[in-house]
C-alpha cells in the first residue's frame, strides 16, 4: 500500500511527531496517552452529561502544556522549551479536535486571550500573564457582546476615569469561552467621554475578582462559554494592554494568530469521525454484501478522504507562511481566513459524508461520530461567519491574480523557532497592498495530473471573468454576489497551497489527482451559483457556464484512492 497520504492522517496509535524537539514530542505523547487512558466511554459520558472539562485543566497545567506552548520567548525567563511555535500549536490544536470540540475549545480560547495581552508592551501585564499559564491558568478572550457580537465598533463595556489615574469598568460581554475561570481576561471597551478611535481599549481582568461576577454558560455543552458583568471593576495603568487604534488592531491581530487553529480542530474531528465510520461500515453486511461494497458508499468514502487529506495539505502549507511571515511578506492574512472559512466548511462536508454512510449509527449515544456531528457546525459559524471570511478574502484578490511579485521559496517550517513577528503584526489596515508569488507556478508543476489540468482551465476562465466582465459599481456593494465570486477566487489560492504540500511532501499522484476532481465538481457549483445571482450581467452568466467542467474520470485512480481508504478499517479505535 502506497502510504504517503495516509501518513498525513494523525493516529494516536505509534504517534510520534519525531519533526519536533524533545520535550514538544512528549508534551503531544502526554495529551494522547491522557485521553486514551480515560477511554472513550468517559470521554462519549462527560459529553452527553455535559460535566465540565476541569480534569482536562488540571491535566494540562500539571503537565505545564499552555504553557509551554503559548509563552513567548520574550517571557520564558529562559527556559528553552517555552516559545510560540505555530507548528506544534497546530500539531495540539488538531490532537485535540481529534479527541472533541470541547477539549480543543479551552485551547483555542486560551489562545485568543493571550493575543492582546503578548502584542502588549506592558511588561508588568505580560509577566501576570506568564505567571498565569505557569501555575496552570488559562486564558479568555473579552470581546463580544449579546447586543453587538463582535462589532468591536459598537461596545457597550465602559472605562470611567476614577480621578486617581485608573479607571472603573462597567458592562458585560458575551460568548466568553474560559470565562468562568480565566485568571487571564483580555477585555475590550471604551473609555468614556472620549471620541473616534482613541476611545477603545483593552485591559487585564481576572475571573476570581470579587467585581468580574459570572452570569451562566450561554450553551448547552461541556464548555463554559461565558457571559460575565465588570461591576465598579477596578482598572489601574498596570490593566492597560492597549489603548486606541492600538487596541483595534490588537483585536484584529489577535484573530490572525488565534482563529487560524479553526482549520486544525475540524482536521482533528474530521480524521477521528472517518477512522470510526470506515471501521463500522466495512465490517457491516446489508442484504448479503458488505456496506463497502456498494458504489455510492465507496464514493462517498473517496470523496471523504480526498477532501480531508487536502485539509490537511493546505492547513499544513499555511503553517509555513506564517513562521515565515515579516513586516514585507504577509501573505499569511490570506491564507488565514481561507483555513477559517473554506477549511472548517469542508470538515462540515468530511462529517457529512461518512455520517451519511452509517446513517443510524451515527446517531448512537456510545459514537465519536454522534459528537463530531453535533459541534462541527461551531467551527465555520460561531468563530466568525463564512460570509465574514469572504469579504475578507476578496480584498485579495487583485492583488493575487494580477500583481504577482517574486519571493523566495517558503521552506518547511518545523524547527524549534519563536514566532514573534505575530504578536508585533502592527496596524491591521493596508490589506490591499500585500503581495504574492506567482500562483500559476503551483499549477503548471502540476499540469500532467489530468484534474489539476481541469481546474486550471477553471481557473483561468476566472481570470477571464475578472478581465472581460467584472463586477460593475454596483455588485462592488452586493454581498451577496460578491460572496458567490469570492467563492470562486478561493478554490484557486486552496488548490494552489494543495499542490505546493504535494510536492513537499511527496503525495501519490492518484491522491492528487482526486483531490482535484473534487474541486473541478466544486467550482462548476459555484459557478452556477454565480450564474444564478439576481445581479449577474449575461457576459459574467455565460463566463460562469462555459467554466463548468467534469472531471476526468479514470476507474483505476479511484480503485487506487478507495484501497487507501479501505485499509483504514481497523486502523485506529479509542481504548474503550
Amino acid at each position: 500500500m502506497s502510504e504517503k497520504a495516509t501518513a498525513l492522517l494523525l493516529n494516536p496509535g505509534g504517534y510520534d511527531p519525531r519533526q519536533f524537539d524533545p520535550e514538544t514530542r512528549r508534551l503531544l505523547r502526554a495529551t494522547i496517552e491522557w485521553f486514551e487512558q480515560r477511554g472513550k466511554r468517559k470521554l462519549v459520558e462527560d459529553y452527553h452529561d455535559r460535566t465540565f472539562y476541569a480534569d482536562f485543566i488540571e491535566f494540562a497545567g500539571k503537565e505545564g502544556l499552555f504553557s509551554t506552548f503559548l509563552t513567548p520567548g520574550a517571557n520564558a525567563d529562559g527556559d528553552p522549551d517555552k516559545r510560540w511555535d505555530t507548528a506544534r500549536v497546530a500539531a495540539l490544536s488538531e490532537i485535540l479536535g481529534f479527541y472533541g470540540l470541547n477539549y480543543w475549545y479551552p485551547w483555542q480560547v486560551t489562545i485568543l486571550g493571550l493575543g492582546p495581552v503578548w502584542q502588549s508592551a506592558n511588561e508588568a501585564a505580560r509577566k501576570r500573564a506568564a505567571d498565569s499559564l505557569a501555575a496552570g491558568g488559562v486564558a479568555a478572550f473579552g470581546l463580544s457582546e449579546k447586543e453587538h457580537g463582535a462589532d468591536i465598533y459598537s461596545s457597550d463595556l465602559v472605562l470611567t476615569p476614577d480621578g486617581e489615574g485608573g479607571y472603573r469598568a462597567n458592562g458585560s460581554k458575551y460568548y466568553i469561552g474560559n470565562g468562568n475561570c480565566a485568571r487571564t481576561v483580555s477585555v475590550f471597551g471604551r473609555i468614556d467621554g472620549v471620541e473616534g478611535p482613541d476611545q477603545y481599549v483593552f485591559f487585564y481582568a481576572d475571573a476570581e475578582h470579587p467585581n468580574y461576577r459570572v452570569v451562566k454558560n450561554v450553551v448547552p455543552s461541556q464548555m463554559y462559554v461565558a457571559e460575565f458583568e465588570l461591576d465598579d471593576y477596578p482598572v489601574s495603568e498596570e490593566d492597560i494592554l492597549h489603548v486606541g487604534a492600538d487596541a483595534f488592531s490588537a483585536a484584529l491581530n489577535t484573530v490572525n494568530i488565534g482563529k487560524f487553529n479553526l482549520c486544525f480542530g475540524g482536521i482533528g474531528m474530521s480524521t477521528h469521525s472517518l477512522y470510526e465510520a470506515i471501521t463500522h461500515a466495512h465490517n457491516r453486511v446489508l442484504y448479503g454484501k458488505k456496506v463497502t461494497d456498494f458504489p455510492h458508499v465507496r464514493r462517498e468514502f473517496v470523496e471523504a478522504y480526498a477532501r480531508l487529506v487536502a485539509m490537511k495539505l493546505f492547513s499544513d502549507r499555511a503553517v509555513d507562511y506564517f513562521r515565515s511571515a515579516n513586516a514585507d511578506d504577509r501573505r499569511y492574512l490570506l491564507f488565514n481566513p481561507i483555513t477559517k472559512m473554506k477549511v472548517t466548511t469542508e470538515a462540515q462536508k468530511v462529517i457529512g459524508l461518512v455520517a451519511d454512510v452509517v446513517a443510524a449509527k451515527g446517531f448512537e449515544a456510545d459514537t465519536y461520530l454522534a459528537m463530531s456531528k453535533n459541534d462541527i457546525d461551531g467551527l465555520p459559524k460561531l468563530e466568525g461567519t463564512v460570509a465574514v471570511n469572504l469579504a475578507l478574502i476578496a480584498k485579495f484578490v487583485p492583488a493575487y491574480l494580477f500583481a504577482p511579485q517574486d519571493y523566495e521559496p517558503v521552506p518547511t517550517r518545523s524547527d524549534a523557532a519563536d514566532d514573534e513577528f505575530l504578536f508585533r503584526q502592527g496596524p491591521a489596515r493596508g490589506l490591499s497592498k500585500v503581495r504574492f508569488h506567482d500562483w500559476r507556478e503551483a499549477y503548471a508543476k502540476a499540469s500532467a495530473i489530468p484534474n489539476v489540468a481541469r481546474f486550471t482551465e477553471q481557473a483561468e476562465a476566472l481570470v477571464k471573468l475578472f478581465t472581460d466582465a467584472a463586477p460593475d459599481e454596483a455588485q462592488q456593494q452586493d454581498l451577496d454576489f460578491g460572496l458567490a465570486l469570492t467563492e470562486l477566487f478561493t478554490l484557486v489560492v486552496y488548490g494552489q497551497l494543495v499542490l505546493e504540500q504535494a510536492e513537499i511532501t511527496g503525495i501519490e499522484t492518484e491522491v492528487v489527482d482526486q483531490i482535484f476532481g473534487t474541486l473541478v465538481q466544486d467550482f462548476s457549483v459555484a459557478a452556477i451559483d454565480l450564474h444564478g445571482k439576481s445581479s449577474s450581467t449575461e457576459a459574467q452568466q455565460a463566463l460562469a457556464l462555459a467554466s463548468i467542467r467534469k472531471p476526468v474520470v479514470d476507474a483505476a485512480r479511484f480503485d487506487h484512492v478507495w484501497s487507501l481508504v479501505r485499509d483504514l478499517s481497523g486502523a485506529y479505535a479509542m481504548n474503550p
